[in-house]
């Protein structure tokens, strides 16, 4: 078995009921949010991870923290696992961002990877941290090891697209994480130039909710 990575969104918050993009804005878990950590946390530690590392921001640890106390693994945390920083859209429903920045929302729909969301980052940035994270991860691993990182959903999706060799212009292929489901990938180190990660779950989970907003 090859090394394993567990990408898993973290449960909801006010703003993602409301549909506002939050970006790397530092919002609580609600209490539905705090409800999904709890019973996910209990399938994923059946997976026995051997690395725990969480986005730095709270619904993140938070929901990683549900993990940790179940498996009596500690957890770390890296910045690079946030979710997009999308400066002025930050707090803003998508109605509200299609009305003030009519080009740049459907720059953004369109899935341009180089568009600053928000005047924050683009989607590029994005994916070369959330690679870099992955990878780095993985390296600490076993032969068989598995690590389960703690991130946000359009983060997630666009480490996905780079890790698997999809043009970020399409990522929006990949369907997007509900709160508090997760995607697995496995390296695949192959001796006859088949290298690389293939993503073997998405949006897994038991009756995941539908998704409420599409972020980075």
């Amino acid at each position: 078995m090859s090394r394993r990575v567990v990408l898993w969104r973290h449960g909801r918050t006010e703003w993602n009921a409301a549909g506002r993009f939050q970006g790397q804005t530092d919002v609580d878990l609600d209490d539905v949010g705090r409800q999904q950590a709890r019973e996910t946390a209990a399938r994923l530690a059946s997976l026995e991870p051997d690395l725990l590392v969480a986005s730095d921001l709270k619904r993140t640890q938070d929901t990683m923290a549900t993990l940790s106390a179940l498996t009596g693994k500690p957890y770390e945390t890296d910045q690079r696992l946030r979710e997009t920083f999308a400066g002025e859209w930050q707090g803003c429903t998508a109605a509200e961002i299609a009305a003030r920045w009519p080009d740049e929302y459907k720059a953004w729909r369109s899935g341009d990877p180089l568009l600053r969301v928000g005047g924050g980052e683009t989607r590029q940035e994005v994916a070369d941290r959330m690679v870099a994270a992955v990878q780095d991860a993985a390296a600490r691993l076993d032969d068989d090891g598995l690590a389960v990182l703690t991130t946000h959903g359009g983060a997630a999706r666009l480490g996905i697209a780079s890790l698997i060799g999809m043009p970020l212009k399409l990522f929006t292929n990949i369907g997007g994480l509900s709160n508090c489901s997760w995607s697995m990938l496995r390296r695949n180190d192959g001796e006859h130039g088949d290298e690389g990660w293939i993503l073997v779950e998405h949006n897994a989970g038991t009756l995941p909710t539908p998704v409420a907003i599409e972020e980075g």
